[in-house]
């Protein structure tokens, strides 16, 4: 250490910065109580203490600036510090606390374990600014790495959207995004009530965070901005932006991109002046078959010798995604397309009440199976705990290693969880699989005739529930069913069979009859025993329900 001739004054600096790769520095508060104990042992005059929080890694701290002007103007002519990286992370802050050092105006900078003089070697010091900066520059360099991997995964480098979390219980760079339980089903019916009913977005903020309950991933209300910016986002229907680029992600969408652009079409000329206009029941549902781009609608008159006005609306791609040769469709021969595929999946009042009676009592049979079953599970929860705790005594007894113990008590932690899981499953009431296969059949029995003589929001409604995908290609609509509704088809088609065939003459008992017809033939009964695992069939042939079949084939070892 060098001797100090002449009685110099100091100024303390403590800068603490809020990035991460700093996140291990001592707090501002910590930093100040060693440099204080340090100026004390060493004797050294504080006439000012600068605190900061703010990154080095640039230039442009304005609490920095001000200290260097001070030392310029002489009041002071050493720096206490921490370390000094503290003073700089940057080569144009580094150069002129060198070049200050070198000639003299800054006399002494001490920090904790270290000393630097005018005298000294400046090219250690430089050295350590250099150290300081490439560490910097590396952070970035890594840090761009494993975000683009990760966008590479289909994974969003974020934080997670209202209605989703971030899963931090992952390993570092797999922590993907999942459906937030709190408020996924909110987020989803704010969608729904954008595209179904039409509300602003200030309308739909009060319900949702006032009356439904929304919070931030912090608990508290989110503010009109976020929630406006939360329905621009294309997260909710499966790809993120990620350099201003779009990227699909392996996350659970919330909505499909048709649904996100019709509630972009309400969000944009909701609250504003527009002109009237016609609504039409099925733009925002259907694709193009050549290009994919989003079906759209337009009305147009015709003006007949006699003096009246003919109104047609056709239907035609958007061509928004490139050229496209598709032409139009009228809105009446599409209609009849959607009617002809509503008539293959219609069911006979009859069948409707009949297969009823059977799912509700495989539903009473299924409560006292899955009573018997969560005995079980629990039975082998508790021998599992009480295996651990047993190991825990071992360990605490010296009788195992600690390795010994880590390697057997993993297996058994993941068993214990396991079993857990099941029984959360079952101790759920799986009469909800009752209720949707009640909705389905109501569906098919009613959806025709609803089609046919409802207004434009109930046709909608029935095409939506439909089909997953909606396409038109050549002036033809294809419909892929729902799962559900392919086996509905199906059976609606030999039940159709059957009756043609075996029209019962007795009127007064035609209910009665028919059950009969029904439970007795072959090919019903068959259809009960097909694919049990596929979770349409549990709805439609009331064998298993979601929670049961999932819990079989975990338990298949005990069974």
């Amino acid at each position: 250490m060098q001797e100090i001739t002449e009685k110099i004054k100091y100024f303390v600096y403590a800068r603490k910065s809020s990035e991460s790769e700093e996140k291990q520095i001592a707090s501002i508060d910590s930093q100040l109580d060693e440099l204080k104990l340090l100026a004390k042992k060493e004797n050294l005059e504080i006439i000012h203490i600068f605190k900061e929080e703010k990154s080095a890694k640039a230039p442009g701290r304005e609490i920095f600036n001000e200290m260097l002007r001070r030392i310029e103007a002489e009041e002071a002519k050493g720096i206490i510090c921490w370390k000094i990286d503290r003073l700089a992370r940057n080569p144009v802050d580094g150069g002129t606390i060198g070049w200050l050092l070198q000639r003299g105006v800054i006399k002494h900078i001490k920090t904790y374990g270290r000393d630097y003089y005018p005298g000294d070697n400046v090219l250690m010091m430089s050295l350590e600014f250099g150290v300081a900066n490439q560490f910097i520059l590396d952070l970035k360099d890594n840090t761009k790495r494993g975000l683009r991997k990760k966008v590479a995964k289909g994974m969003l480098p974020g934080r997670a959207p209202l209605g989703y979390y971030n899963d931090k219980y992952q390993e570092k760079g797999e922590k993907d995004i999942k459906p937030d339980p709190k408020n996924f089903e909110i987020i989803k019916k704010c969608w729904e009530e954008i595209i179904e009913n039409k509300i602003g977005i200030d309308k739909l903020h009060s319900l949702a965070v006032n009356e439904w309950g929304l919070r931030t991933h912090w608990d508290t209300k989110p503010g009109k901005s976020t929630f406006h910016k939360t329905f621009r986002n294309s997260f909710y229907y499966g790809y993120f932006k990620y350099n201003s680029e779009l990227h699909k992600g392996i996350h659970q969408p919330m909505i499909t991109q048709g649904q996100f652009e019709e509630a972009q079409e309400v969000i944009n000329r909701h609250g504003k002046p527009h002109p009237k206009r016609h609504i039409f029941a099925f733009t925002g549902l259907i694709r193009c078959g050549e290009c994919g781009a989003m079906i759209t609608a337009e009305s147009k008159q015709k003006k007949l010798k006699n003096g009246s006005t003919n109104h047609y609306t056709y239907y035609r791609c958007t061509k928004r995604l490139g050229p496209c040769s598709q032409k139009c469709i009228e809105e009446k021969v599409l209609t009849k397309q959607i009617d002809e595929v509503l008539k293959t999946i219609e069911i006979p009042e009859s069948f409707y009440h009949w297969a009823l009676e059977i799912l509700r009592e495989e539903n009473k049979n299924d409560g006292k199976i899955r009573i018997d079953r969560i005995e079980l599970i629990q039975k082998e929860y508790k021998d599992t705990i009480k295996t651990i705790s047993r190991l825990i005594d071992m360990r605490a007894g010296e009788e195992i290693s600690a390795k010994e113990f880590s390697e057997r008590k993993e297996p058994l932690t993941k068993e214990s969880a396991r079993l857990e899981e099941l029984m959360r499953d079952n101790e759920q009431d799986n009469s909800q699989w009752l209720i949707k296969a009640e909705k389905l059949f109501n569906f098919a029995e009613t959806a025709h005739l609803a089609f046919k003589d409802g207004d434009l929001a109930t046709k909608r409604n029935i095409l939506g529930n439909l089909g997953q995908n909606l396409i038109l290609k050549d002036r033809s609509l294809v419909v892929d069913l729902k799962p559900p509704l392919q086996l509905v088809r199906t059976v609606a088609k030999r039940v159709s069979e059957i009756r043609t065939r075996l029209e019962p003459n007795n009127n007064q008992e035609l209910h009665k009859v028919w059950s009969e017809i029904y439970s007795k033939d072959t090919k019903l009964g068959g259809y009960r025993e097909l694919n049990p695992n596929k979770e349409f069939h549990k709805l439609l042939c009331c064998r298993y329900t979601i929670a049961t079949i999932n819990t079989d084939l975990r338990l298949a070892k005990y069974l």
